[in-house]
């Protein structure tokens, strides 16, 4: 599974579980970890682990392993690594405080039509 599929994958498990602001940033060149950032929240600890959980079972499902997850138990940022695509699930306040959209200024980010349309 490429990056773009994957990727796609991700974002229709995190709508799907309906997530908020989803936002994706393309690291390609910016970032050796991953080709590219999921970054969106939810509005409790039980939604932020839903969404989490839809995503990690989503990618088991197309047989894509789940490098790392990071976080469940607590809730507040969950971290997914599915290789190419790093996932970072927030509660709404955890995501506030630290703004990765900031923080990975230089990325830029992908509008969720060209993912969901591919």
């Amino acid at each position: 599974m490429n990056g773009e599929v994957l990727l796609e994958m991700a974002v229709k498990a995190a709508d799907e579980k309906n997530a908020n602001d989803i936002v994706v940033l393309n690291m390609e060149g910016i970032s050796l970890i991953a080709d590219f950032f999921l970054i969106c929240h939810g509005n409790s600890s039980k939604q932020v682990q839903a969404i989490a959980r839809e995503i990690k079972d989503r990618a088991q499902e197309n047989n894509y392993p789940v490098k790392r997850l990071e976080g469940f138990a607590e809730a507040k940022w969950v971290l997914i690594d599915l290789g190419d695509v790093i996932v970072h699930v927030f509660d709404k306040d955890e995501r506030a405080y630290y703004n990765l959209e900031k923080l990975w200024g230089d990325a830029t980010e992908v509008e969720l039509s060209t993912v969901l349309s591919s």
